[in-house]
């Protein structure tokens, strides 16, 4: 199994979305074959907790707008810190840059895919298929 069409969809949107609000390190993951009840990850960073809201804002404007999607549940919004909107076939984990560090969801599924999000860093630094088989994560002995 892999990421359908639809969810791809909603990756790429939110993606743009994040970057347009100077999110970093935005990071899609294909969790389908681990899972079953989700299809992807979005994962995205900011460098505080205003900035982290600001992300979630502009997410689901665009998701609301562009595919007329709400979240089905938004948690952890009044403390900015890691936000989750889950859109069912894929969540999206928008985390302060300490959060992002200490929990190391990319850590927890580094056996997932990486989904190609067609973000200007990933058509300047790798190709597709090079991004697909990239480790998000740092190296074990590089964690704290």
């Amino acid at each position: 199994m892999t990421v359908n069409e639809f969810s791809l969809s909603i990756l790429q949107v939110a993606a743009a979305a994040a970057d347009a609000k100077q999110a970093h390190d935005i990071v899609a993951l294909d969790v389908s074959e681990a899972l079953g009840i989700t299809d992807a990850f979005l994962v995205a960073s900011a460098s505080n907790e205003r900035l982290v809201n600001a992300v979630v804002d502009e997410i689901e404007e665009k998701l609301a707008e562009r595919l007329e999607l709400r979240p089905i549940r938004r948690e952890g919004r009044s403390e900015g810190r890691w936000v989750l909107l889950d859109y069912g076939d894929v969540v999206i984990h928008i985390q302060h840059d300490e959060d992002r560090a200490f929990y190391a969801l990319e850590r927890l599924w580094r056996d997932s895919p990486v989904v190609a999000l067609g973000l200007p860093e990933d058509a300047a630094g790798t190709s597709s298929e090079e991004s697909a088989q990239a480790s998000p994560t740092p190296a074990a002995d590089d964690l704290p």
